[in-house]
């Protein structure tokens, strides 16, 4: 649907010519039989690109009935784009480099810009800018030559989630060149899912012509099973980030268990903290339903101000969870 702009817009024209006026069949000089105006957002606002169309005159030549329009019209923006690319680059940049929302990029061009865009109007440029960027990585001659320096490959498989909510993607990056190669969705985490990533990756590397030196991930069995099949002799190595993670979660769970012991013992040897009012509870039986509200709203900020601040979190969790009100003293 076309891009309907309010009456009072005032445009910034810029006229634009053909390069060569004569006729590529016969070199007669070519006249203006039209023009097409087109109207997008730039970055300096609204804009009317006039493209002047010229014809050859001749009428009985091959190129009758032909028109020929500006070339230059197309490092303005697309044909039927309501923007430019200026507007196209810094949307993208913003999207996919700062990770900003839909609606934060429509806010953000309103009040910086004072350009009006829907965020269907968004998320379909956005889908371009997608399309021309996988199209400009996965270009194989701009590939090749960005690897011609490269000995050998360090390749790397890891999930990856683009949004909270989305599907999990396998993801090849090559980590010499630091760049994507590309990202599959894996409808399990079997082998033989994972092997059609992994034979991708080895078609990659085979049209690069360059050997792989290393894999690195986090050595699922799926990953480790499919590499050791299509790549035998190269070694797999365990990803630093997710080894250190792996290594980190017994001692966190440990440690957690450890604070939550030590603030029970704590809270059993204050038994003077449970007192409400200056009356004691009793011992045995528990608190009426009236007074467990205001007993947590007292007895708690109390036990925080007694220990540390490391242990304030767990504290604070444990007092957000059902707890009876009536204290154990300890042995």
């Amino acid at each position: 649907m076309a891009y309907r702009w309010p009456a009072e817009t005032v445009f910034t024209r810029i006229d634009l010519d053909v390069e060569e006026r004569s006729c590529p069949i016969c070199n007669r000089a070519m006249y203006v039989c039209d023009h097409r105006y087109h109207h997008l957002w730039t970055l300096a606002g609204p804009t009317q690109v006039v493209n002047r169309l010229v014809r050859c005159p001749d009428p009985t030549g091959d190129s009758r009935g032909q028109t020929f329009s500006p070339e230059a019209a197309l490092s303005i923006s697309m044909p039927r784009w309501c923007m430019g690319w200026d507007v196209l680059c810094w949307l993208g940049h913003r999207r996919f480099a700062r990770h900003w929302s839909v609606p934060q990029l429509r806010a953000e061009f309103q009040d910086t810009y004072h350009i009006r865009l829907s965020d269907d109007a968004l998320a379909s440029s956005l889908g371009r800018y997608q399309t021309m960027l996988a199209a400009r990585q996965q270009d194989p001659e701009r590939l090749a030559d960005d690897y011609r320096d490269i000995a050998s490959l360090v390749l790397t498989i890891d999930g990856l989630q683009p949004e909270k909510g989305q599907e999990t993607f396998s993801v090849v990056r090559e980590l010499r060149r630091k760049r994507v190669w590309f990202a599959e969705p894996l409808l399990s985490s079997a082998t033989q899912e994972v092997q059609r990533v992994i034979v991708l990756a080895r078609q990659w590397a085979e049209r690069l012509a360059k050997p792989v030196g290393v894999w690195m991930s986090d050595k699922q069995d799926a990953f480790v099973q499919a590499i050791g099949m299509e790549f035998p002799n190269t070694p797999h190595r365990y990803c630093h980030n997710h080894f250190l993670r792996d290594v980190a979660k017994p001692v966190l769970e440990l440690d957690s268990q450890t604070k939550a012991v030590k603030c029970e013992g704590c809270a059993r040897s204050n038994a003077g903290c449970w007192r409400v009012v200056g009356a004691p509870l009793p011992l045995s039986l528990p608190l009426p339903p009236g007074h467990s509200r205001q007993t947590r709203r007292r007895v708690w900020p109390s036990l925080k101000r007694r220990h540390p601040r490391p242990v304030h979190g767990t504290i604070g969790a444990r007092a957000r969870q059902p707890m009876p009100l009536t204290p154990r003293l300890g042995r």
